[in-house]
């Protein structure tokens, strides 16, 4: 065959039919297919959270009077037993004003009127703790930029006494143009969900397809119970730590008693870090105005509290409300005060322990009477690493038998070698 022959039998061959299909339907393309589902699902996810950022003087109250709504839901059906849903609402919403309302602005305003020498001690306190620790480094040879420190110093000193901090706070904390606006709006949101948050809930799963009604009634359940479980439970817990702290504070005799109580409640609603952090507070405003002895002495109490805590009083109150990791909190609590300051610490956990739930409604995992999937998972890896160490095991042992029967072999060849040798000197 010819050189022309070969080159018209090539060009005459059928080509590979390639279709636009199967583009997407390789490996590559349905890895690249999910890679831009989930840059498009992150795209949508980044407008909406801008959009909330933008709109914070309506989603802030409205978020809070969804979870508090959620709280004192049981109240208002307790009440809708011998009353209307109009009557039953008003008779929770006032009373929880009452209440909540009388109680916070009295501890407020106690805080307020006290707050520069709360300020003023605590500081001085650190500035104790900073001698101490200079002091020590010197003695070691080692040393600090007291210019960095002092100036650092100065600037949180000023902020916190100043008159912009209150405004500033108060800002943060709702989130919204002015205080007046946002406590409205809160107050109304939070009176029609008393009202008719069960027929607005109905509206809702009215809208819903029919198919997946029943794991959208049951989302909307567990995001109730969560909500209303987590506010309740942090209430408690937070009112237990106070309590301890405060009356340790008062049997030592340290002042400001009152308001580091209600910084160490504040602080409860922060996982993690506010309860911490007023411990911390109450330590060196104990360490300025009664000395090192009973500054120890308050920490101690403020530890045990916490351990009491941890380990006792929040397993029982909220084992089945905040059902996260450390770490998961951790993270959340992150986010949410880079997004959002003070309130997007509050409300970073439970908006995080709510779409963990929903999640595994939709998902499936959230099996009441069978095996966690976690705990599977943990059977399955124990499993494969049990497999993998009596293989790993067999493995060596059958090393150790080769390495044996080698030597044996070895030997026997030399013995055989060795008769040889002497049958060989007899035969001579």
């Amino acid at each position: 065959m010819t050189e022309s022959q070969d080159t018209t039998q090539l060009r005459r061959a059928k080509r590979p039919s390639f279709t636009v299909s199967q583009l997407w339907t390789d490996t590559v393309g349905r890895v690249a297919t999910r890679a831009l589902q989930i840059l498009l699902i992150g795209a949508v996810l980044g407008m909406v959270v801008l959009a909330l950022l933008n709109l914070t003087v309506v989603v802030i109250p409205a978020l809070i009077a969804i979870i508090l709504s959620c709280a004192l839901w049981p109240l208002v059906r307790l009440c809708r037993r011998g009353m209307s849903n109009m009557l039953a609402a008003w008779t929770v919403f006032l009373g929880s004003l009452l209440v909540l309302g009388g109680i916070g602005t009295g501890l407020v305003f106690s805080i307020i009127n006290q707050w520069s020498t709360l300020v003023d001690q605590a500081v001085e306190g650190f500035n104790q703790l900073r001698g101490w620790a200079e002091d020590t480094m010197g003695t070691l040879g080692l040393s600090i930029d007291q210019e960095q420190i002092d100036s650092t110093i100065d600037t949180v000193t000023s902020f916190l006494t100043s008159a912009e901090f209150g405004t500033g706070a108060v800002t943060t904390i709702t989130a919204a143009g002015t205080f007046i606006t946002g406590l409205v709006l809160l107050m109304v949101f939070l009176f029609f969900l008393l009202k008719d948050g069960d027929r607005i809930w109905a509206f809702f799963v009215s809208w819903t397809p029919t198919h997946f009604r029943t794991q959208w009634i049951a989302s909307g359940d567990r995001a109730m119970h969560t909500f209303g479980g987590y506010i309740r439970g942090t209430a408690i817990v937070a009112a237990a730590d106070a309590v301890g702290v405060t009356l340790a504070l008062l049997v030592l005799q340290v002042p400001l008693a009152l308001p580091l109580g209600v910084v160490v409640f504040l602080g409860g609603f922060i996982p993690m870090v506010g309860a911490t952090v007023a411990g911390i507070l109450a330590t060196l405003v104990a360490l300025v105005a009664n000395g090192p002895v009973v500054a120890l002495i308050v920490l101690g109490a403020v530890i045990a509290v916490n351990q009491l805590e941890g380990n006792f009083l929040q397993p029982v109150v909220m084992a089945q409300t905040l059902n996260l990791h450390a770490l998961v909190i951790l993270m959340a609590l992150t986010g949410g005060t880079v997004l959002a300051g003070i309130v997007g610490a509050v409300l970073s956990v439970p908006l995080v322990a709510v779409l963990w739930s929903v999640v595994k409604v939709w998902t499936g995992r959230e099996e009441p009477h069978g095996v966690d999937p976690v705990d599977h998972a943990k059977q399955q890896i124990a499993m494969v690493g049990a497999e993998r160490e009596q293989y790993l095991k067999a493995k060596k042992q059958q090393k150790k038998a080769e390495k044996r029967q080698r030597k044996a072999e070895k030997q026997a060849k030399k013995n055989a070698q060795r008769q040889a040798r002497d049958h060989e000197d007899v035969s001579g």
